[in-house]
Order: C-alpha cells, then structure tokens, then sequence
C-alpha cells in the first residue's frame, strides 16, 4: 500500500471519528435540549420557564468557550478535543439528574461548551490528516457530525423511559467519540502550529462573514430552541412523535456533506446565501405548520431547516480555513462565536415575545432574521477583501 493511500484512508478514519465527536458534543449535548424540551417541561415542570434561558445560557458558555479555543486549539488541538469530551459528557450528565432550575440552566451552560472546544480543533486536524484535494470535502464531513447527532438523539428519546436515562446515553457517547478522535492522532508531531501574528486585513475579512451570522444565528435560534414546542402547541405534531421532528432535520442536514462541492463551484457568497435561504424557508414552513396544524408542513421545516443549518456553519468553517490558512481554527472559533452570538440573542428574544406575538409571526420574524442574514454578504466588497 502506498503512502498515499494509507494518508487517505488514515484521514477518513480520523474525519469519521472528527464526525462522530460533532454529532455527540452538537447534536446531542448541546442541541438536544430543544429536542427534548416538550418531555423536559413535561417530567420536570419546574424547569419549563427556563428553557430559553437555558438555551441563552447555552450558546453563551459556547461563545465563551470558543474564545478559549481560538487561543490555543490550533497549537494544542488534542488538549481541545479531550476538553471537548469532558464537557460534553459533565454537562449530560448534569442534564440527566437536574431538577431544579439552577442546576438545570448550570448543567447546560457545561454541556454547551463541548462544541465549542471540538469545532476548532478538528480543523487542524483534518487538514493534516487528509490529502489536500480533499480537506474541503473532509472539513464538510466532520461539519455534517450535527445532523448525525440529531438523527441519533432523535431516536434515544422515543425508547427512553425518562429523560435521565437518554442523557445518561448520550454522556457516554460524548465520552467515548473524544477519546476515539484522540486516539488516532495521539503521537503525531504535525498538529501542533506555532502562534504567529495576524495581518489586521485578515481579522477584517471575517467581519461580514461574522455579521451574517450573528443574523442567521438569531433566526435559527426559534428553531433549535422552540421548534418542537411551537408544533406541539399547535396540535401538527404528538408530543409522543418530536423525536421524528429531529430525525427529519438530521436527514436534511446530512446534504451538508455537499457544501464543499457548493463552495467550490459556486463561492463562498454564493453557498452562503443558498444555506441562509434554505432557512428563512424552514422557518416560513414553521409559520405554516403553526397556522394550520399540518404535519407535513412540520417535518419539512425540520428537513430543510437541517441542510440550511449544516451547509451554513460549513461555509463558515470553508470562510474561515480560507481567509485564515495559517491559523484556521481561530477563525472557525471567531465566526462560530458569531453564530452563537445571534442564536443566545435569538433565544433570549424569541423566549420573551412570544407571550405577545403569535407563533405565526414570530415564525416569521425568525424567516426574515435569517434572509437578512444571508444579503448580508452581497454587501459590495473592498478590491483588498478575500
């Protein structure tokens, strides 16, 4: 066997794992609070006036995290992804015994972090695992890990006899998935880049970027947050069926292993504003479903939402590996905190008006949050941009 053929199926054991490590710490410990949110309120009433704040407080510790990231996860990117596990797997853990609000809203500001750490780690990580004709591809595939998670949280709720016991599952799986990305790339001595100064030009090129998606981000935030409470309101979906909800956005986020096809044959702007349409889309979905109570409008919302969602945080991480080569998982870190950045706000905004307004406008304010967000980036550029 060549060198070049055991480099590249090396690099697809490692994007799989890199994969697997995404699904566990986004899809599960992080974003399986919104899915588990109707059984949240239902087995544990008290904590059901802080899911929002619960969700703000979540997206809060990953902005926090990540800025922790950018400092280091490029130089010492295994240490990130091992903090990655740890936190992932506390905060489940957390999340499964939590029954007053405090500790519930604490136990997901952990758990929120686990993303955070793995995201900018796994960059370099796969740019020195897999072939260069292939590191977009890859980089697209480990994205992609968050519709897999979603898929595999899906199914856990359903067959759980109580939320505990799903959050027990899913702490193992945090746990497991870190220690097998880290295993493989223990003893490489090509992961570690030194620190070297930014030129300020480059730092400004994340700027529009960064603004699209603190937009994008608060949009999304209905989704992620109160999706399943907002169709269960309305009688378009049984309690008994949200874990379908989230197995449908999963199935439509695995298309996010396209995005690096999209971002190089159409670039960047261009994939960009497909993913953010494709949200404002679900979100019009939602407005459908919650004005007429119809299930399929639901389960559409959740599919198209889950390849907007998943194509657009890859287009940051391509955006980002782009302006920033040399130090590409600091800026995936800047312009994920921006996501989070627009999803607390989103959360902590949907959560308070909607006692005033009704799901159908604030379905559509979530729709219109995220159309802004993608003609963000048609703003005229300078001739020095990237």
């Amino acid at each position: 066997m060549t060198d070049a053929r055991r480099r590249s199926g090396s690099g697809l054991g490692t994007a799989v794992a890199g994969m697997s490590l995404i699904a566990a710490t986004y899809g599960m410990a992080r974003f399986g609070v919104g899915l588990f949110a109707p059984r949240l309120a239902a087995q544990r009433p008290d904590l059901a006036g802080v899911l929002g704040w619960a969700a703000a407080a979540q997206f809060t510790s990953y902005c926090l995290a990540a800025a922790v990231a950018a400092r280091f996860a490029d130089r010492r990117p295994r240490a990130a992804v091992l903090l990655a596990g740890a936190t992932a797997t506390a905060g489940c853990l957390g999340v499964a015994v939590a029954s007053a609000p405090a500790a519930f809203v604490l136990a997901v500001f952990v758990g929120g972090m686990g993303g955070a750490f793995a995201s900018p780690a796994l960059v370099p990580i796969v740019d020195a695992v897999v072939t260069r004709r292939a590191t977009a591809t890859g980089q697209s595939l480990v994205n992609s890990g968050t519709a897999v998670g979603v898929i595999g949280a899906g199914l856990v709720a359903p067959v759980a006899a109580s939320v505990g016991p799903a959050w027990v599952c899913m702490a193992l799986v945090c746990a497991v998935t870190a220690l097998a990305t880290w295993y493989p790339v223990r003893a490489r001595a090509d992961l570690a880049s030194p620190a070297s100064p930014a030129a300020l030009s480059a730092w400004r090129s994340l700027v529009l970027p960064g603004a699209a998606a603190v937009l994008a981000g608060a949009g999304s935030a209905l989704v992620w947050t109160f999706g399943p409470l907002l169709v269960t309101g309305a009688g378009a979906v049984r309690p008994d069926r949200v874990g379908w909800l989230w197995i449908a956005l999963g199935a439509g986020g695995v298309l996010g292993t396209l995005t690096g096809v999209l971002v190089e044959r159409w670039g960047r702007r261009t994939g960009w504003c497909v993913c953010a349409a494709a949200l404002a889309l679900a979100c019009a979905a939602l407005a459908l479903s919650t004005a007429s109570g119809a299930a399929w409008a639901a389960y559409a919302c959740m599919a198209v939402f889950g390849a907007g969602y998943m194509g657009l945080s890859g287009v940051l991480v391509l955006w980002a590996r782009r302006v920033r080569p040399d130090a590409a998982g600091a800026g995936t870190s800047v312009l994920f905190i921006a996501l989070a950045t627009g999803q607390a706000l989103g959360s902590a905004g949907f959560g308070l008006i909607q006692g005033t307004l009704s799901a159908v406008a604030v379905a559509l304010v979530a729709a219109g949050l995220c159309a802004l967000g993608g003609l963000v980036v048609l703003v005229p550029r300078s001739p020095r941009a990237a």
